[in-house]
């Protein structure tokens, strides 16, 4: 009888071991997807992210994968496919989220920007200044084409120069055709006008299809448009990373990563269009 309840006591005890044995196996094989932080973005940062995933991994011992870019980054975190959202702080998506508890309160971490684009003839003069208010008064003036680009951010920086310029009147040098983003870009180069649009958006679209425009005024403060990291709440959504979305935006948050950001280029483009915006936050952060 003794021998048969220790043989018994073996094979639980056998029984047991395989299960903890089972256990810390399916941890270890868990720990690589656990380690991965996702990233969903709106369809412009990842030109100065991506150059920054392999700096992230070395620093941290994790893996960061932009597994979205588009126009609702959202939508892919509230479905527990993302751990940090980083898009335009004006954003529709953002403000619903943060008031849903979808996501912690956003972190500004850096801004991209539009520029005035033109023909590389510059018949209005104003390839390189830095004030775009001295830029559009001298359009209006030399009554050379400009076409509006009637996206809501472009149209409210325009009205915003046009304000600042004293108002001028609107001629047959304004063209209002009701177009935005390339097709104002395509419309702008084919008429010889200037217009307005976001310089990622623009490169790409350069890339694909040659167009007679160039950047001719990037450096004006006002162009800029910030852009926020927002962790997912693992309170509310199921299976996020967010210790390592924590840790991907106190990455980009850092001084030195902020420098990286700063000295960003384009290939085609050798001014800065990346601006860090670390320091829009607070200042105990």
């Amino acid at each position: 009888m003794a021998k048969g309840r220790s043989v018994m006591t073996i094979r639980v005890r056998a029984a047991v071991l395989v299960c903890c044995v089972a256990a810390a196996a399916l941890r270890v094989g868990a720990q690589p997807q656990a380690k991965t932080v996702r990233l969903a973005m709106v369809n412009v940062p990842d030109d100065v992210v991506r150059p920054l995933l392999g700096d992230f991994a070395a620093q941290s011992g994790q893996r960061a994968e932009i597994v979205y870019t588009g126009n609702d980054p959202f939508a892919i975190a509230r479905e527990g496919k993302a751990d940090l959202v980083i898009a335009h702080y004006g954003h529709e998506g953002v403000e619903p989220f943060i008031t849903e508890k979808y996501g912690l309160w956003p972190h500004a971490v850096f801004a991209n920007q539009i520029a005035l684009l033109g023909p590389p003839g510059d018949p209005a003069h104003v390839r390189g200044l830095t004030d775009a208010t001295e830029a559009f008064r001298r359009i209006a003036a030399s009554r050379t084409r400009f076409l509006v680009n009637s996206s809501e951010g472009n149209k409210y920086i325009e009205e915003i120069l046009w304000a600042r310029a004293g108002a001028p009147a609107k001629g047959d040098w304004y063209l209002d055709r009701h177009v935005q983003g390339p097709e104002a870009a395509r419309e702008a180069a084919k008429d010889g006008a200037y217009t307005l649009w976001g310089v990622p958006p623009f490169l790409r679209l350069k890339r694909q299809t040659p167009l007679a425009l160039e950047p001719l005024v990037v450096a004006d403060p006002i162009f800029q448009r910030i852009m926020v990291a927002i962790v997912v709440d693992a309170k509310k959504v199921n299976a996020v990373n967010s210790a390592g979305a924590e840790a991907f935006q106190a990455f980009l948050l850092a001084p030195a990563t902020q420098a990286k950001i700063a000295a960003f280029r384009y290939p085609e483009l050798n001014q800065q269009v990346w601006w860090p915006a670390g320091r829009h936050n607070s200042a105990r952060e």
